[in-house]
């Protein structure tokens, strides 16, 4: 087989890229790709050809995830194939014959590219067992513990946009990669591409294509993460246009929930997600269909997945008016199901973890129970990581306050469908006590203060928007700003020293008055993303208003503040 090209250095000369994307065609196993490359070459679009040849693709917070097209820059065939032959050169260095189990979402390129993943497993002696059909992401993550592998692959993107695609890596442990494993299997992925690969048989007979089993299991294990028997909850249920759908409503039936009412437009795989511009429950208007159904179906709750279903929405009737539904915030989720499962035991052997940008509430809550908390940097693979850090401990949850949370230890990784079910039966729970989920935050915010979170994010457009990102945040460590919102400083932590957490870009900033504001940048688009925390104690006499008021306007006079400094 022809060698690829190795871009790690990324091309210098117009001749230099021309080479390396006739290379590109001459290992490409994809008719499409390597017609797209071809004419582009014949055109001789240098711009086009440098963007996809200058440097590779890296694995990110999530994994590796670009759009469609041929290149190292972007996610292909040949992408896959040499990334999972990097993963099997490193895993054969520790274990002969290593098990891969595979799994793929049902976006564009995701069957194909599983199928590859497989092939390149068992064309260079490992293992490979492949999901039936399209799956949610946390069927995978579980799979890769109950079947003893040595590692996991998933295609998917998750709730990027439609034309994108990505590669999500675990290890035996069942978490996903981190220094220095990322590092190493980086260098051999390098290697295969400079070297090239041997022969891929897609029909290799070390191939196992897998039954209902893997979804059968991890649909256990999420109905045995409940922890009470309620199940008297009217939901409307969306999948977003991903492939969670059948699962849920098979996971909400085996726990003796009532069926939900299914967003019909968006129940089944698309992957051209025709029903919302950008397929994240977190966006501007991607649940307006659910939210007009539960309406009129005057419905208890709405729960959307994310396309890969690890993730989790909720939304409710609203405060005051019942007509006007809320979506609630990830930190809103996230304590909410602590304090249902917490509620549920008073074991002092047990541990919750969050992200560093996630709400402090939940260490507060944590420190009331008399257990551990642990607080982490962004991504599941360090959220979740816990798990196996502390056996000593048995894990509750874990969140981040982008919509992720993984219930107990079945799942290493975030999972939508086991949160959704332990969210049904909180709301139902509560229900049965006369509450509603606002009452139980109240009640919180009595227990611990008010605690209200904001976003400030700054996108910087343009060819030099990256180095300008990482200037900004540069300058910001350098000199941090002494007042702001109304608050002096106390204190700021550069996260890239690693003094706390494994270092990572961004700066923690801590004010007098119990403010908490984390600048970071994106890992993979040239925008800045600030998380503030304000929280504001609860006076005498109860009151909850004049406590939540105050706290909604330190929070805007931070985000104005910050806003500006980070504007320029």
């Amino acid at each position: 087989m022809p060698t690829a090209p190795d871009p790690s250095t990324g091309p210098n000369t117009s001749a230099s890229v021309v080479d390396l994307a006739r290379d590109w065609v001459a290992a490409d196993p994809d008719p499409h790709t390597a017609a797209v490359l071809r004419a582009l070459i014949d055109a001789g679009d240098l711009d086009a050809l440098t963007e996809l040849f200058d440097g590779r693709l890296e694995f990110g917070t999530a994994g590796l995830r670009a759009a469609l097209g041929p290149g190292p820059n972007r996610m292909n065939r040949l992408v896959v194939r040499q990334t999972t032959a990097g993963l099997m050169h490193w895993l054969l260095e520790r274990e002969p014959a290593p098990l891969v189990v595979i799994g793929y979402d049902a976006r564009h390129g995701s069957a194909d590219f599983a199928r590859d993943t497989a092939a390149t497993v068992a064309s260079l002696g490992g293992r490979a067992e492949l999901l039936p059909q399209p799956l949610p992401t946390p069927v995978l993550a579980h799979a890769v513990l109950d079947r003893g592998a040595s590692a996991g692959v998933m295609i998917t993107a998750s709730h990027n946009p439609p034309a994108d695609n990505g590669y999500k890596l675990y290890l035996a442990d069942g978490l996903q990669i981190v220094p220095p494993a990322d590092v190493e299997i980086a260098a051999a992925i390098d290697a295969v591409a400079a070297s090239g690969l041997g022969p891929i048989d897609l029909e290799h007979p070390s191939i196992v294509t897998l039954g209902p089993e893997p979804a059968v299991a991890h649909r256990d294990a999420a109905v045995g993460a409940l922890v009470g028997q309620r199940r008297a909850v009217r939901c409307v249920y969306t999948a977003m246009h991903g492939v969670g759908g059948a699962h849920l409503v098979a996971a909400f039936e085996r726990a003796g929930f009532p069926p939900p009412i299914l967003v019909e437009a968006q129940f089944e795989p698309d992957p051209d997600f025709p029903t919302v511009t950008f397929p994240n429950p977190e966006e501007p208007g991607a649940l307006d269909l659910a939210l007009a159904l539960a309406r009129s179906e005057q419905a208890d709750l709405v729960v959307a997945n994310d396309p890969d279903a690890d993730r989790l929405a909720l939304a409710v009737p609203g405060r005051d008016d019942p007509d006007r539904w809320v979506a609630l915030s990830g930190d809103q989720i996230g304590v909410l199901l602590a304090d249902h499962l917490l509620r549920a035991d008073t074991g002092t052997d047990r541990l919750v973890s969050s992200s560093i940008v996630s709400s402090r509430l939940l260490g507060r809550m944590a420190r009331a129970a008399g257990i551990e908390h642990v607080e982490t940097l962004t991504g599941f693979k360090w959220v979740a990581r816990p798990i196996v850090d502390r056996p000593d401990l048995r894990f509750v949850l874990g969140y981040e306050e982008a919509l992720g949370y993984c219930i107990g230890d079945r799942v290493h990784d975030k999972d939508g469908i086991s949160a959704a079910l332990v969210a049904a039966e909180m709301v139902a729970d509560a229900r049965h006590r006369g509450e509603t989920l606002w009452d139980r935050l109240d009640r919180l915010s009595m227990e611990h203060g008010v605690h209200l979170t904001g976003p400030v994010t700054i996108r910087l457009p343009g060819t030099d928007g990256m180095a300008r990102r990482t200037e900004l945040l540069d300058r910001l460590v350098a000199a941090p700003p002494l007042g702001l919102g109304g608050g002096l400083l106390v204190d700021a932590v550069d996260l890239s020293l690693g003094l706390v957490l494994p270092p990572t870009p961004g700066v923690v900033l801590r004010y007098d008055d119990d403010t908490r504001v984390i600048v970071r940048p994106s890992g993979t688009e040239p925008k800045l993303k600030a998380y503030i925390e304000v929280i504001e104690p609860i006076g005498g006499g109860g009151a909850l208003g004049l406590a939540s008021e105050r706290a909604a306007d330190r929070l805007a006079r931070y985000q104005h503040d910050l806003g500006r400094l980070l504007q320029g």
